[in-house]
């Protein structure tokens, strides 16, 4: 059974970082980065959190409060204050990381609604158990697992129609980054309808590398190029190496690349060997 570590639940919000926190966390590392739109003055309206357990499991968060909508960063701070006390109270009460997770979305969607204001949120989070990784998420933030030799072992699906054009065939993913629509979500927190998708575990093989991002990275990098970012390198080069390059998308983009200036957030994973 899942134990909390002492004083093992961290919140970053509203943060601006310059370059990547790294912290011990369910028998592995993570690298947490967050930093605010380039040229923006209003608050950061990404956060990240984790809870790191005594038997080595633990929860990555990520929230992208939303820009168009009322207290964006108030709605995301919300989220994973939300979710990290669920997950708290759950294991006090001598539960699972799951039961936490789950009623961690419930109450998030039920304090941002209570706002009363048309706030809302995306979120995406993962449990990581006995060397196995679940996903949980609402929205366009994504989580996705990738072997040392660039396979992609497990993606989310951005709830968005662009999002499912892309996962149905319909709509190539290069052309999706480009597409007028990109911007729309269809589920989120904050929502009546609000629902949760949860995947399924995967096992971890030695430097497998995890990450779960706001749409910060995956609206400016394809995928394939944050496979081949992600899948080799010290976890340290790596952090480094995707904040730059997102920046250089963001600021200076090629002809031909997309380019969506926006609030940044990320969790980087990996198992000790």
């Amino acid at each position: 059974m899942a134990q909390l570590a002492a004083d093992r639940i961290q919140l970053f919000l509203n943060v601006d970082q310059s370059e990547a926190e790294f912290h011990s966390i369910a028998g592995g590392a993570a690298a947490v980065f967050s930093r605010r739109c380039p040229d923006k003055e209003t608050p950061n309206e990404d956060a990240a959190a984790f809870v790191a357990c005594e038997s080595g499991s633990g929860v990555l968060a990520v929230a992208d409060g939303f820009g168009g909508q009322p207290a964006g960063e108030q709605a995301a701070r919300l989220a994973l204050e939300s979710l990290t006390e669920s997950v708290k109270q759950a294991l006090a009460d001598g539960g699972t990381l799951r039961t936490g997770i789950l009623d961690g979305f419930e109450r998030a969607n039920e304090a941002i609604n209570a706002m009363g204001i048309g706030a809302a949120t995306t979120m995406v989070a993962v449990e990581i158990d006995d060397g196995s990784v679940r996903p949980y998420h609402v929205g366009d933030s994504m989580a996705l697992i990738v072997g040392q030799r660039g396979k992609m072992k497990m993606q989310t699906v951005s709830h968005s129609p662009v999002g499912y054009a892309v996962e149905s065939g319909m709509l190539h993913e290069n052309d999706a980054l480009h597409h007028e629509d990109l911007h729309i979500v269809s589920n989120m927190l904050g929502s009546t309808e609000m629902r949760i998708e949860i995947g399924t575990p995967v096992r971890l093989r030695p430097w497998d590398t995890v990450l779960i991002a706001s749409d910060g990275v995956f609206d400016n990098v394809p995928t394939l190029e944050v496979t081949e970012l992600i899948r080799t390198g010290p976890l340290s080069k790596v952090a480094k190496v995707l904040a730059a390059e997102c920046d250089q998308r963001m600021q200076n983009p090629s002809e031909g690349q997309a380019s969506k200036p926006d609030d940044l957030t990320f969790i980087l994973f990996r198992q000790r060997g």
